[in-house]
């Protein structure tokens, strides 16, 4: 039977590239993360680790059982939560990922209602974008994943749920004083600024039913970063309402985009019900964009006043 600290060894290592940072983050030693990787070769019987000058990398073999390790680690982890949440919501964790946009409007609206009702509750964040936030909730690192998807981009996962939050409109982003119109196909010869690569697909799609592909300058998904581009004058580009909401450079002007909506959930993984820590979590989410200040109208709000 496969030891489950060798695995946490194998999987911090994986994680974290050397046996130096591995040990680090495990608080052993480097002797004793050598020694945990070596009993485990010999439990498999396969060559896991390959010595590369002074570090180390995985092999085939390793990076596959690194793989499942992480599965098996997140499963272990959740289990634990769950059970404390089973035991009452005197106590426990419960953890919940999350793209930056969220994080800088209702997210936080919701973590206060939760230690509001729920004090004892620990509540962990992480931000993450939509692909990798529904890697770790397969993987159990996290219960709950906030996540956004455009109209028929994302085809169903097998075993993710997904709670609506909200729906947010997408905005053209000009330096303030633009004299051009306020639509896409005025801009065909523009220089263009990509976000995330979700946000990048959903412009190339948006460009080409106007009939025209956009000239992209400049890649970055920091919404910060990219409305100060367009404040100087260096691009122009589309961005949603909660990037909006969350950071308003006060020298760009936003006219919203029909038909171009952002579909936000709250995803799940596994079937109903939900442990108690994540149900109390997910009522959080829904009340704080249902009721809070960042809403459907409220983020258009938000995003267009001066």
């Amino acid at each position: 039977m496969l030891d489950i600290v060798r695995l946490r060894v194998l999987a911090a290592v994986a994680r974290h590239g050397t046996v130096t940072a591995a040990a680090q983050a495990l608080h052993y030693s480097q002797p004793s993360v050598s020694h945990h990787l070596a009993k485990l070769e010999a439990e498999t019987g396969a060559k896991l680790i390959q010595r590369v000058g002074r570090g180390v990398r995985l092999t085939d073999a390793g990076r596959l059982l690194a793989e499942r390790a992480a599965e098996i680690l997140g499963r272990i982890d959740a289990a634990e939560a769950e059970l404390a949440a089973h035991v009452g919501l005197r106590s426990g964790r419960v953890r919940l990922a999350a793209f930056p946009s969220a994080l800088g409007t209702f997210v936080p609206e919701a973590a206060f209602r939760l230690a509001q009702e729920h004090p004892a509750l620990e509540l962990q964040l992480v931000e993450a974008e939509p692909p990798e936030a529904l890697r770790m909730l397969r993987a159990g690192y996290v219960d709950v994943a906030v996540v956004f998807r455009y109209q028929g981009s994302d085809p169903e996962e097998p075993g993710i749920r997904a709670t609506p939050l909200l729906d947010e409109p997408s905005y053209l982003v000009l330096p303030t004083g633009d004299p051009r119109p306020s639509d896409l196909s005025a801009h065909a010869g523009s220089r263009w600024i990509a976000g995330c690569d979700r946000c990048r697909s959903h412009l190339l799609d948006a460009c080409e039913t106007r009939g025209f592909s956009p000239h992209i300058v400049f890649t970055t998904d920091d919404f910060v970063a990219v409305q100060a581009l367009v404040a100087a004058g260096l691009g122009v580009t589309v961005l949603p309402g909660l990037a909006l909401a969350a950071h308003r450079h006060p020298r760009v002007a936003a006219t919203q985009l029909p038909g171009s909506t952002r579909h936000v959930l709250a995803a799940t993984y596994g079937a109903p019900p939900d442990p108690p820590a994540t149900a109390v979590l997910l009522r959080a989410l829904t009340r704080a964009t249902e009721d809070g200040e960042v809403s459907a109208a409220g983020a258009s709000e938000v995003s267009l006043s001066s």
